[in-house]
């Protein structure tokens, strides 16, 4: 009887366990409720059970209220889905599962904690709607370390087309804010990220968004605080608009960085940000690629990638203490800070421009354009910067160039010159 007693007792917890996680989503017609567990417990069982129910011409609603996500969350294949979300989602902080459990992105050796993808998507966050990442004990724990393995990005969008993301608010990321991988057609507007260090650690790789084979992305009304990459398009990205957005202490609009993996052709083009303040900003915007020369592999190494990146336009900009240079381009990215071999990358930039820049400029650097004398950068201009101050009592501004050709209107080279033939 003992035994029998026992034995009824563990169904009966396998089933009012399987019931009590059901229960936690309602469900009214095609509408998915994901009702919170409260008191710190878990909802990543119900968060994954509500996109199961509602994976088809359906709604997925979070309520006003705290979700824990304390595991990986995985939901593809869904057609036609509101994601509704007016609460917080508080992401765990067992370090240790996040970075032994954590999903591959697909490139690059990153990881996520959400791996998002569907058709014809509409999520909204209602301008209060909240991923919490619970960054602090990360950049606590990388502690300036570059590319941490298993340390998460916070969501992705892959695998997805006609997505609409409007009034979502992101802070304190655990890694990456966001990534976008294999999708097109994507508006995602009125987002809100701010991932601030409180600590001596440094908010190292809390980018915005990065993306990686996509086309056709419109980023609009971004207010963007996060210490890396506002914005930063990598491999095969094309067509991406960024538009009337708001940077605070970010590094800028990076193009890049891209010719990581030896011998592997990629590309980025097409790439346009208008109508843009940046508030103590490394750069306005700036392009990055790796050396010729492959060190160590990636995410902190590699070098020797082919391709071409072309048609980049940063243009409407209103400025406020630069701090490095408004416009940079770099091809001396290399593993883990080494130097050298800045001339030996083949893959060819070509036709950027910087142009309409107002505000002031924390030094006298204009511009820093590095190409390499293996492939020079060919028509490259900056124009319409007469409204900068710089705070310098040099009466030009400098502009340094290596193996550039500058295009009809820029602004002329003055230091550091190897202009291109």
């Amino acid at each position: 009887m003992l035994f029998s007693q026992c034995l009824l007792a563990l169904l009966a917890g396998g089933v009012l366990q399987a019931l009590s996680v059901y229960a936690r989503v309602r469900k009214e017609g095609r509408v998915c409720i994901v009702v919170p567990e409260g008191r710190g417990r878990d909802d990543s069982s119900s968060i994954i059970s509500a996109f199961a129910q509602c994976n088809r011409d359906a709604s997925v609603v979070f309520l006003n209220d705290t979700y824990h996500v304390e595991r990986v969350i995985s939901t593809h294949g869904l057609r036609n889905v509101t994601v509704d979300i007016k609460g917080t989602l508080l992401w765990g902080t067992n370090t240790t599962y996040w970075i032994n459990n954590s999903l591959p992105l697909g490139y690059l050796n990153m990881s996520v904690a959400w791996d998002f993808g569907g058709d014809n998507i509409f999520w909204t966050g209602h301008g209060y709607g909240t991923f919490d990442g619970n960054g602090q004990i990360w950049y606590d724990l990388a502690n300036g370390a570059s590319n941490m393995p298993g340390r998460p990005i916070n969501l992705v969008i892959r695998n997805s087309t006609n997505f609409t993301m409007q009034g979502m608010r992101f802070v304190q990321s655990q890694f990456w804010t966001m990534a976008v991988h294999t999708a097109e057609n994507l508006l995602l507007e009125g987002i809100t990220i701010h991932s601030v260090s409180n600590s001596s650690a440094p908010t190292q790789n809390t980018d915005g968004i990065d993306t990686f084979y996509t086309n056709n992305i419109t980023l609009r009304n971004w207010d963007v605080t996060c210490g890396d990459d506002a914005v930063a398009p990598k491999a095969n990205s094309s067509n991406l608009l960024v538009q009337d957005s708001h940077f605070h202490d970010t590094i800028g609009v990076a193009i890049g960085s891209i010719g990581q993996y030896p011998g592997v052709y990629e590309f980025i083009e097409n790439v346009t940000a208008e109508r843009i303040i940046c508030d103590g900003c490394v750069h306005a915007g700036y392009v990055k690629t790796w050396t010729g020369v492959e060190k160590g592999v990636p995410p902190n190494g590699g070098g020797g990638g082919i391709g071409f990146l072309r048609n980049i336009v940063f243009r409407d900009y209103n400025i406020a203490n630069i701090t490095d240079g408004v416009a940079q381009i770099s091809q001396c990215t290399s593993y883990n800070g080494q130097t050298g071999y800045c001339d030996t990358s083949t893959f060819q930039i070509s036709n950027v421009t910087w142009t309409n820049f107002s505000g002031t400029v924390a030094n006298n650097l204009l511009a820093s354009l590095q190409c390499s004398g293996a492939a020079p950068c060919t028509d490259i201009v900056i124009e319409g910067v007469d409204g900068l101050v710089f705070n310098s009592t040099s009466t030009e501004p400098e502009v340094e160039c290596s193996h550039v050709t500058v295009g009809p209107g820029s602004v002329a080279c003055n230091g550091n010159v190897t202009t291109a033939a």
